[in-house]
């Protein structure tokens, strides 16, 4: 499903990846951990096109994203869930016209839209929000809104960067419970996060990364992958 083969990454003098190599296969789902400034929203940039390579090969459900012209990257993104720090939340339209928006433009039927977009609020606990403008919900509750909005299409990929960065622990847990239960129906889940007592309970695939270089690759049985 995703594939990192010798991937270096640097921002002029700056590297933020270095030499990162590692294969996950389809539903799997792994944490990304590490300290701030670690890679590990450059790694997740890297799967969804926002960023290429400066060397080495990044694949993605067999494409080598890192030579994808620029026309097809929608493409590829229309199989990819984003949730990044940076929500691009839309401040003139509600709550439901943001979860929405993913499906108008892939032509979903306004009635199965609708009814997928208030299932996705519901998820997430944001239902009772819907008529709201973002601008009115807290930070906590805007995180809440973009993972919603995320997870409307049911993509096959899902890349979240600190998902539950703004939450208290009982909504980070319920955040983390959507994405183990859309992981059990098989889509491939990506967690970059810093907060490892998120991996409570779960037993997921863990790449610790450290001044950009693979520190560590546990399988979940806990073994080295």
């Amino acid at each position: 499903m995703i594939e990192f083969s010798q991937v270096h990454k640097s921002y002029g003098a700056q590297q933020a990846l270095a030499g990162v190599s590692f294969r996950i296969e389809a539903g799997e789902m792994v944490f990304v951990a590490g300290h701030s400034g670690a890679g590990k929203t450059t790694l997740l940039k890297l799967i969804a096109a926002i960023e290429r390579p400066s060397i080495g090969a990044v694949t993605v459900q067999g494409q080598n994203v890192g030579a994808l012209r620029a026309s097809g990257i929608p493409y590829l993104r229309r199989n990819l869930g984003l949730i990044f720090q940076d929500q691009k939340l839309l401040t003139d339209r509600s709550v439901l016209a943001n979860v929405l928006l993913p499906l108008v433009v892939v032509g979903t039927s306004p009635r199965d839209a609708a009814r997928r977009a208030r299932a996705a609020l519901d998820k997430v606990g944001l239902l009772d929000r819907e008529k709201a403008n973002p601008l009115a919900l807290s930070g906590g509750d805007q995180q809440r809104l973009a993972i919603a909005r995320a997870i409307v299409n049911r993509p096959a990929i899902m890349l979240a960067d600190e998902p539950t960065a703004n939450l208290d622990r009982n909504a980070a847990r319920r955040i983390i419970e959507v994405f183990r239960q859309f992981n059990q129906v098989g889509v491939t889940i990506l967690i970059a996060t810093h907060d490892e007592r998120l991996f409570d309970g779960l037993h997921p695939r863990l790449l610790r990364l450290d001044q950009g270089r693979v520190a560590a690759h546990v399988a979940p049985d806990g073994s080295s992958a």
